[in-house]
């Protein structure tokens, strides 16, 4: 099963800029890795919930549609609120 996700590249940064993408039903990442820069990103937290509950999600590349290139990425880190069903930050590296 291969995911596939559209993302937003943000230009908002910090602490008040993610609880701002959070109570929008974004989700706040990074893409790192493969030589190029990090680029922070925002993807719905709803698909996002939704298929991290798949083995596969954590196992197979993943390809992000970050505005209109395609990125093959594995995650490493996924950040989970503590006592509800929510991803608080998702880390993506660069396959």
């Amino acid at each position: 099963m291969a995911y596939s996700f559209d993302a937003e590249i943000r230009t908002d940064l910090g602490k008040g800029a993610s609880r701002r993408q959070r109570r929008q039903d974004k989700v706040p990442a990074v893409v790192y890795g493969g030589n190029k820069e990090a680029v922070s990103i925002s993807l719905d937290h709803n698909k996002i919930i939704t298929a991290q509950q798949f083995e596969a999600f954590y196992k197979e590349p993943i390809t992000l549609n970050i505005n209109g290139e395609a990125v093959t990425v594995k995650v490493v880190a996924i950040q989970r609120h503590p006592v509800k069903p929510k991803i608080i930050h998702l880390d993506f590296l660069r396959v």
